[in-house]
């Protein structure tokens, strides 16, 4: 977008604001970007009128937040979503942004810059926020097509447009901005080799130990990555074609992304004559050696220091703040720490972790669960960390570092983190929070202490939106909301009610099943303990409530990639049978549509003579359901059942149960369609698909309906001109009849209507939620939007049903009959309850 068409064309003589509203001293600020603008919300925070503002940007966006690129490139986020300041916060505050079009000449005798548009403008105060640039490895081929950076927007424009052609991609680099590429072209489907330079990845934040850490992961999700490797040159003629390694080895390559560093953008300045050294020398405000011009941010040199990261930034832009208004605070350099999500794997360092003389390791190591942690400690104070796979006591330890503080009495505990350490042995999370200092970081993203964080909530930032909006914690990654939560408890006491109406999970976390699930698309986990890990779950590994849900959620998410834990799941869906008062099974083979034939019947018969079966019932919905089979004749009496052609009637599971039909047109001489027919279909369609709670259909031949289908999750109901469709029915405790969907002309459009309804319903309520209360929550017509308003949307729904089928509709009897299952070979008697769960009721299946 050109903000020129925003009205922001006028120069500044020709300003329609009236001069009595607007300061007559103008600062101009080159630079668009997280530090410019920072800057500029300072100084308004301290005084709105001093200056009349300028803002000119290279690129022809807003202000967006650069960190958050990986996540756009990842298809996590859009663009907008990670818009730091939207175009009316330019309108609100009169500042004039002259987007995409960069300052090229600063005359500082006649106090004004030039645009390239030849545009000029005059200041008062000039700040040069010009940050950095992308170090290009001037190898032969460097300059071919196809060969860009990671740096911008429209470099990830550039790798959307080369993903959706698919191929090879080479990323030259394995820090940060590296591994968050290939990871987001992973994401995108393109085969991805990162080459590296050095022995470790990261490895001016991680240690030996960790760095193998992250390979090892990185290469799990398909990644090929080489450190050591040195690049010798891009091979191409018209465009790249591979990347030539200084061994000889030869990579393919459609894309060649460069991500080896970034120096400052110091040539503005050293043009206009200011002093320059690695980056633009500045003093304690951020001066330059001329006292009209300041600079701030990645361009910026201060006490010999060079910063790359985050929160100095924030630092300076405090500290030049104070100097334009007048306030004598000033930057005194920063200490910094490294806490990042790198291609959803967390990471954190801080400090000097490469020990030496005098330092002692301390050392944690978890290999199950992907963490280790490390603190290196000289004279019983922390001189170091790396952390990876759980850093959320990196603030903790940060803070230790940075005052120096004596750890000795806490020696023993201080690497199993700060909530354990605070409680004496005993984990408190609150305490930890309450414990933090008030300059302490909660939000890395945007530079927000815990201080700034309890003044937003003093001062009426009652919720977690309103803290967001106020002072941006949490506004960014998402990674500090807990702690968020946690200031807004305990600075608020009885008076914070939660952010959330629902109930959590269960109670080893603050999140609820809304807040996993779409954790879980987002940040692309694809285990139970990678999702108890980036989650922060309280108890290791989680309660009978909440591993269910987890391993239902990544099932639903991941069809095809996700292998089910089985030990994660109720007794009766890991037995394939419904445990009865007595301890005995009852089997209910499927009957497809109700229907059944002579070899089925006697299957049953016999299953019933062998093994003694005291009972065979025919059930609600149209099956014979045998009982009193032992737990130790249940292989056998599924080997049986299945070499008659029978499978699993899936009675006991969080799944479809049963497709209910009347005889229809066939045989009644009330019926209009065949309702068994398309019963069948459906029921073929369909079985064998987890769901969130049970879930059952009806096809009933005509408006008598004698199949009960307007009691069902989804019910058809037949009539002459075509097919009623309805949902959300429910004949249990509290029977509910259902919604009216719609009305469809033909049998496909009743079974594309089902599969769109039932993906809805797997894809967005919470587990243990039935079709009536998921509707009733979220409303009939939010259904009917989805489903009936939304053609594509709805096709999309249907295919994305078909596909998970693929890999749901294999019948677990079958499984163990031929020794496929991977509990066949366990005793049956050690199918106990999931970890962390205690047998007996909570363990059983919710009818």
């Amino acid at each position: 977008m050109d903000f020129h068409e925003l009205g922001n064309t006028e120069t500044p003589e020709a300003d329609p604001i009236p001069s009595a509203v607007r300061s007559d001293r103008r600062l101009v600020v080159i630079g668009n970007g997280m530090a410019g603008c920072r800057a500029v919300e300072e100084l308004l925070a301290r005084e709105p009128g001093r200056y009349r503002v300028t803002i000119f940007g290279a690129e022809p966006h807003v202000n967006y937040n650069r960190i958050m690129l990986s996540p756009v490139l990842a298809g996590e986020k859009t663009f907008d979503e990670i818009v730091i300041n939207d175009a009316a916060w330019y309108a609100d505050h009169d500042i004039d942004l002259i987007a995409g079009d960069p300052v090229d000449h600063i005359d500082r005798a006649a106090r004004t810059v030039t645009a390239r548009s030849g545009r000029t403008v005059g200041y008062d105060k000039l700040l040069i926020a010009t940050g950095s640039d992308p170090v290009i490895i001037p190898v032969p081929g460097h300059d071919l097509p196809g060969v860009i950076t990671f740096r911008d927007m429209k470099d990830v424009d550039h790798m959307l447009v080369a993903a959706g052609r698919g191929g090879d991609a080479v990323v030259i680099g394995g820090g940060l901005l590296g591994l968050e590429a290939a990871h987001g072209l992973t994401l995108r489907g393109m085969k991805v080799t990162v080459i590296h330079l050095a022995a470790t990845l990261m490895e001016r934040q991680l240690d030996e130990a960790a760095g193998w850490l992250l390979k090892s992961a990185l290469e799990a999700r398909g990644q090929t990555v080489l450190t050591g490797a040195n690049t010798a040159g891009i091979v191409g003629t018209d465009r790249v074609e591979a990347v030539r390694l200084a061994d000889d080895t030869v990579i393919p390559a459609t894309l060649v992304v460069m991500a080896v560093g970034i120096r400052p953008a110091v040539a503005l300045a050293r043009a206009a004559g200011l002093a320059v050294g690695r980056g633009i020398q500045v003093d304690d405000h951020m001066v330059t050696s001329d006292p009209d011009v300041l600079a701030v941010g990645e361009c910026v040199e201060h006490d010999g220091m060079v910063y790359g990261l985050v929160a100095p930034l924030w630092d300076m832009c405090r500290a030049l703040a104070d100097g334009l208004v007048e306030r004598h605070s000033g930057y005194r350099g920063s200490v910094t720490s490294t806490k990042l999500k790198v291609a959803g794997l967390d990471v954190f360092s801080a400090g000097d972790f490469s020990g030496g003389e005098g330092a002692e390791d301390i050392v944690l190591r978890d290999a199950a669960r992907g963490i280790y942690k490390r603190v290196v400690v000289r004279d019983d104070r922390i001189v170091g960390a790396v952390l990876y796979g759980d850093t959320a006591d990196g603030g903790w330890y940060f803070d230790l570092l940075k005052k120096r503080e004596d750890i000795a009495d806490i020696r023993e505990m201080l690497i199993f983190g700060q909530a354990y350490a605070s409680g004496g042995g005993q984990a408190d999370p609150k305490a930890a929070v309450a414990a933090l200092s008030d300059d302490a970081e909660i939000c890395g993203c945007n530079g927000v202490t815990k201080g700034k964080v309890v003044c937003s909530i003093v001062d009426g930032a009652t919720s977690l939106d309103a803290v967001r909006s106020t002072c941006k914690a949490s506004a960014s990654c998402g990674s500090c909301t807990g702690l968020v939560e946690q200031l807004l408890s305990l600075t608020l006491g009885a008076d914070y009610g939660g952010e959330r109406t629902v109930k959590t999970m269960c109670t080893c976390t603050s999140f609820g099943h809304d807040d996993v699930r779409r954790e879980i698309v987002a940040q692309d986990m694809r285990s139970i303990p990678e999702v108890m890990q980036k989650l922060h779950w309280s108890t290791p590994d989680g309660c009978s409530s909440c591993r269910p849900a987890l391993n239902y959620y990544l099932l639903c998410a991941l069809p095809g990639v996700y292998v089910d834990d089985q030990q994660s799941r109720f007794v009766n869906e890991r037995m394939h049978a419904n445990i009865q008062k007595d301890g005995t099974y009852s089997v209910v083979p499927r009957m497809w549509g109700g229907l059944t034939n002579p070899r089925e019947l006697r299957a049953i018969a016999d299953v019933v003579d062998k093994f003694n079966a005291p009972m065979v019932k025919v059930t609600g919905g149209q099956r014979l359901d045998i009982f009193g089979i032992k737990k130790e004749d249940l292989p056998a009496v599924w080997a049986d059942l299945n070499a008659a052609g029978m499978v699993s009637g899936h009675a006991y599971g969080k799944s479809l149960r049963t497709v209910k039909t009347c005889v229809g047109s066939d045989w009644c001489r009330f019926g209009t369609q065949d309702s068994t027919g398309l019963g069948v279909q459906i029921e073929q369609m369909t079985w064998g698909s987890w769901m969130p709670h049970k879930f059952k259909i009806a096809v009933s031949g005509c408006p008598r309906n004698c199949a009960e289908a307007t009691i069902k999750d989804f019910g058809v109901v037949c009539v002459d001109s075509g097919y009623e469709l309805h949902v959300g029915g429910n004949g249990g405790i509290k029977v509910r009849a259902t919604d009216f969907l719609c009305k469809v002309a033909t049998e496909q459009e009743a079974k594309d209507y089902c599969a769109a309804f039932t993906q809805l319903y797997r894809e967005e309520a919470r587990y243990l939620e039935r079709t009536a209360p998921w509707i009733e929550r979220i409303g009939l017509d939010y259904i009917k939007s989805r489903i009936v308003d939304d053609a594509p949307g709805r096709e999309a729904l249907t295919e994305r049903f078909l596909f998970s089928q693929q890999f749901m509709q294999d019948d677990p009897w079958a499984a163990r009959a031929a020794g496929a299952d991977r509990e066949q070979h366990a005793p049956l008697a050690a199918f106990g309850p999931a970890p962390g769960a205690a047998p007996g009721p909570a363990m059983m299946e919710n009818a």
